[in-house]
């Protein structure tokens, strides 16, 4: 009779601790996936920052740094305590979010460390990855609902045509943008994936 018990028990805890350990894994996934494309955007804008003049360097950043991006309207934890007190469901939506904004404006995204043909299908196999964490980590009695950002215009008029200047800028925003959306979604997966150990540090 004991053994049947302390059999059960066993068979109970493991039930009970695999959707932890799925969500594990499928956070580990995703954790490199944005890694990997975290890294291909510094190198992305690293490339074209050494083909600039060191005057063109100095005003680009000057005026990127009076400008937003335009994935700014999707609203964010503001430094790391804030990322650090906000839900696993909270940072979930909002790097699933700041990736579909990504989706068409990726297209447009290419040099010699990664063609463009590398870059959306990797952010199209990201934003599954999260939306599928996303059903793991909602409470069942919630009814699903996408949580797709509005769409609105991605990035103004930059696949009008544009002259040289004007151009040479926005190419300088699209990176530099590109690479602080990927270092925002891989801190919040990162901070994500740590709750799921208790004792774990989560300190950024």
């Amino acid at each position: 009779m004991n053994r049947a018990v302390l059999l059960l028990s066993v068979v109970c805890l493991v039930v009970s601790s695999q959707p932890i350990a799925d969500s594990q894994r499928l956070f580990s996934i995703a954790v490199s996936r944005v890694q990997h494309l975290h890294l291909l955007a510094q190198r992305l804008f690293s490339d074209f920052e050494s083909s600039l003049q060191t005057e063109e360097q100095r005003q680009l950043n000057k005026i990127f740094l009076q400008d937003f991006c335009n994935s700014d309207y999707i609203i964010s934890p503001i430094d790391k305590h804030e990322t650090q007190r906000s839900s696993v469901l909270k940072l979930l939506s909002i790097s699933y979010g700041l990736v579909e904004s990504w989706e068409f404006p990726s297209r447009f995204l290419s040099g010699s460390s990664a063609p463009r043909t590398q870059i959306s299908p990797k952010l199209s196999e990201l934003k599954t990855g999260i939306l599928l964490l996303i059903r793991a980590n909602q409470d069942p009695a919630e009814i699903f609902s996408d949580p797709s950002t509005p769409q609105v215009p991605p990035y103004g008029n930059y696949y009008q045509s544009l002259g040289a200047d004007e151009s040479l800028r926005r190419t300088y925003e699209l990176l530099a943008c590109f690479k602080k959306d990927m270092h925002k979604v891989e801190t919040y997966l990162t901070v994500a994936k740590c709750r799921l150990s208790p004792e774990a540090n989560c300190t950024l």
